[in-house]
């Protein structure tokens, strides 16, 4: 085998693990409500959001591709570390551990120089390290809220966080649009109105 077929055979054997991206499901529903979507389809919907609403990045012209990347490889980990409720406040603190694990073993499937560059992507994204970064973060954000509006249900109040609660965690949405966060705030203030968060 050439080294240009074992690269080949390297990358397509890491596409291959990461179809496994598709069986991981996320509370939020798709819009007709018939099944939770899964968390391929949410890289797919935030990648989508990045481009349609790059222009609204406070800090300006972006490198958008850098924030598809991200998008798109930011959730790999959840192969191995599942998708962790983001007010699981319990399930949160062994996250960090257990995601940077899953990216060790997942990008190290791929060639050596860019297994480093989409481990130092994932780590970009995930302390919100550049203006890229944050933008990308914030997208990833704003997505279940607007998901969650059209296509969620009223549930037990013990079983959803409070208005105060959504507002603290989505709060960095700000940092990156002025005006997405007032989007994102808009939003929760409907989805509060129709049951879909507790208001205190």
């Amino acid at each position: 085998m050439s080294p240009n077929e074992s690269r080949i055979t390297q990358q397509l054997d890491f596409l291959n693990e990461v179809e496994k991206l598709k069986l991981v499901f996320r509370r939020n529903r798709v819009v007709d409500r018939s099944r939770f979507e899964n968390s391929a389809e949410h890289s797919w919907h935030i990648a989508l959001m990045a481009i349609v609403l790059a222009e609204h990045a406070d800090a300006g012209s972006l490198d958008v591709l850098r924030i598809v990347k991200m998008l798109l490889i930011h959730d790999l980990v959840e192969i191995d570390a599942g998708d962790t409720w983001a007010y699981d406040t319990q399930a949160q603190k062994k996250q960090p551990d257990n995601e940077e694990s899953a990216a060790a073993r997942l990008f190290g499937m791929l060639p050596a120089e860019q297994g480093a560059e989409f481990l130092d992507l994932w780590r970009e994204f995930e302390a919100r390290s550049t203006p890229e970064a944050a933008f990308a973060a914030s997208i990833d954000a704003l997505q279940p809220l607007t998901n969650h509006l059209i296509s969620g249900e009223p549930e037990d109040p013990s079983l959803i966080p409070t208005k105060t609660a959504v507002l603290a965690r989505k709060q960095h949405i700000a940092a990156a649009s002025a005006a997405l966060w007032a989007q994102a705030q808009s939003t929760i203030e409907t989805s509060t109105e129709k049951g879909l968060y507790r208001n205190e």
